[in-house]
């Protein structure tokens, strides 16, 4: 580099810049990888690049290497005892594999089948946990998918099982958050206006679905 093209640049920045682009050591192990030599290679035409360019190439890499949205939810199942916390919708895509582990998750309890849940719902259930301010919490569920045959013999038990039911679809949710009453729980959904709301008092739940906007109480 001539006396004409050096840039001075801070040594503060220089590291910063360098631990940020590199995002691992520098130096290759012995038996590095081709795969492991071209990242290397790749991070120090970059820094290079940033070195010679200024700060402007540097905010451009900051910008380039941090998310521009991510969308999260953690669930756990009671009835099966398993959980997950995924972030499931990253730079305006939802991500595939986030998506299974929601539909597994949320699978019906009684015959394992499972259902592609609507991505409305879960967008529906991601919002209220930020309306809340509960990011940190894990949503439990009481129900999410239901098969027909498990919707129809619930229908036998009781009178409140819709034949009908969003559950059915994918649509559908019964949700509790430790830590937040029901009734808040509710009034929150309410006012996001993206679905249904139902508030059932006796069972502490509140069902949640993306079949239209309304509410109630049971």
């Amino acid at each position: 580099m001539t006396k004409e093209t050096a840039v001075h640049l801070p040594r503060r920045r220089f590291i910063q810049t360098a631990s940020l682009l590199a995002g691992t050591t520098i130096v290759p192990q012995a038996m590095a990888a081709p795969t492991d030599l071209k990242e290397i290679s790749s991070s120090l035409r970059n820094l290079f690049t940033l070195l010679t360019k200024g700060p402007e190439a540097e905010q451009a890499a900051i910008e380039k290497a941090r998310p521009k949205d991510v969308r999260s939810i953690s669930l756990h199942n009671l009835h099966t005892g398993e959980k997950s916390s995924v972030d499931y919708w990253i730079d305006g895509q939802y991500e595939k594999d986030a998506l299974a582990e929601i539909n597994k998750v949320l699978r019906d309890h009684r015959n394992d089948a499972v259902c592609e849940i609507n991505c409305e719902l879960i967008d529906y259930l991601s919002s209220l946990q930020r309306k809340l301010g509960v990011e940190d919490k894990t949503l439990e569920v009481i129900s999410g998918y239901r098969s027909p045959a498990s919707n129809a013999k619930l229908r036998q038990k009781s009178r409140g099982v819709a034949k009908e039911s969003f559950h059915m679809k994918g649509m559908a949710v019964d949700i509790q958050i430790p830590g937040t009453s029901s009734d808040l729980v509710f009034n929150a959904a309410k006012d996001l206006k993206t679905g249904g709301a139902g508030y059932y008092g006796k069972s502490r739940f509140v069902h949640l679905d993306v079949g239209g906007v309304r509410s109630w109480r049971s």
